[in-house]
């Protein structure tokens, strides 16, 4: 049976916080060389490099960064079972990483996880927001815990990770108030003309909704396209022209944005994923997220 010796890992762990074998030598009261040694062993156990040079700092490669996660969660146990065995609270706080597509809307993120804020233990949240494909080259890493997004993992992507459907919802059609009783009437011809927003040409979003509008033979005004959908708001909130949201969260928008609904169409389809590297869900966080009945958010 092979054993992990934790010296090394300790060594390897204070190495990796203080980003330099001088300042670790100092934190550890031993000798420069010694630590060089021990860590030059455990690379050699784990047949990885968890080092690189980038100056006169040592950075972590991406085994490196996996191994420090773990170790991270090791001396945490270690720590809290010095305070179980001497009788002192352990206050520790269960982290849950969540990666969020950039192109999921904020409110919507927030509705998702609400469960797992919801869960006994204390829930530090660390959300990180960026393209699926960065956010999946994390999750790989056992950087994230959760991805959440409006797409499932695309068969040609190698990682291997387990797709958790969450539901899917309509969009609804919202502007300013004095642009939404222009418009209101006869929808959605009346989107015809109309100065309309729209998410970026390679949002998925927007090639079904560039369809949708084909169909019925809509010709919009686009007065700007966006990668950004939290700036996409705030454009259709100045009252630049008409946007869309997903159903699901229509009256949120309305309150938060003082915008109006012009009208709905459930022709397109917004659909959100977890995605996990794990099948069986360990973080409660995690098994929250993908099992909560979400009747209520999707309908």
């Amino acid at each position: 049976m092979e054993w992990l010796n934790y010296h090394h890992l300790l060594y390897f762990w204070t190495v990796a916080r203080e980003g330099t074998i001088a300042r670790a030598a100092v934190k550890l009261r031993l000798a420069q060389p010694t630590i060089s040694a021990q860590i030059h062993t455990l690379e050699e156990q784990l047949n990885e490099k968890l080092f690189q040079r980038q100056g006169r700092l040592l950075v972590l490669t991406e085994m490196g960064q996996v191994v420090y996660r773990y170790a991270e969660e090791i001396f945490s146990l270690g720590r809290e079972l010095l305070d179980v065995v001497k009788n002192r609270p352990t206050g520790r706080t269960l982290t849950l990483s969540v990666g969020i597509s950039d192109v999921v809307p904020k409110l919507i993120a927030y509705r998702l996880m609400e469960p797992a804020l919801a869960i006994p233990q204390q829930l530090r949240l660390v959300c990180e927001e960026d393209s699926q494909d960065n956010l999946l080259a994390r999750l790989a890493l056992h950087q994230l815990d959760i991805v959440i997004s409006d797409a499932p993992v695309a068969p040609h992507v190698r990682i291997r990770a387990f797709n958790h459907r969450l539901g899917d919802t309509g969009i609804s059609f919202l502007a300013a108030p004095k642009i939404a009783a222009r418009h209101k009437k006869d929808f959605p011809k009346s989107l015809h003309g109309a100065p309309m927003l729209l998410p970026a040409r390679e949002n998925a979003q927007r090639r079904a909704l560039d369809g949708w509008l084909e169909d019925q033979g809509i010709r919009p005004v686009i007065m700007g396209e966006f990668e950004d959908n939290a700036l996409l708001n705030v454009f259709g909130q100045a009252g630049v022209g008409v946007f869309t949201a997903p159903t699901a969260i229509e009256a949120e928008m309305e309150t938060q944005f003082g915008v109006r609904v012009i009208g709905r169409t459930t022709q397109v389809r917004e659909s959100l994923y977890a995605i996990t590297i794990e099948r069986r869900l360990k973080h409660p966080g995690v098994a929250a997220i993908c099992k909560a009945p979400l009747k209520e958010l999707f309908g």
